[in-house]
């Protein structure tokens, strides 16, 4: 998706949604990448991050 000034058509039309979530995290090479696996390599990865997103905020909790 072409972008100008950093600002992409999908946030424009999202209301904001992805409004702060950094650069990093939207990178588009990245997000393309993962969408170009197969939808098996594709489930392993969401499996994963989903494992580490819920051991950060297990470790949150705990800290508190």
């Amino acid at each position: 998706m072409a972008e100008a000034l950093g600002v992409t058509l999908d946030y424009l039309v999202k209301d904001g949604q992805y409004e702060q979530i950094d650069s990093d995290t939207l990178a588009l090479g990245n997000l393309r990448a993962i969408q170009d696996l197969d939808s098996e390599t594709k489930a392993h990865v969401f499996a994963t991050i989903d494992a580490f997103i819920k051991a950060a905020k297990l470790k949150s909790i705990t800290a508190m």
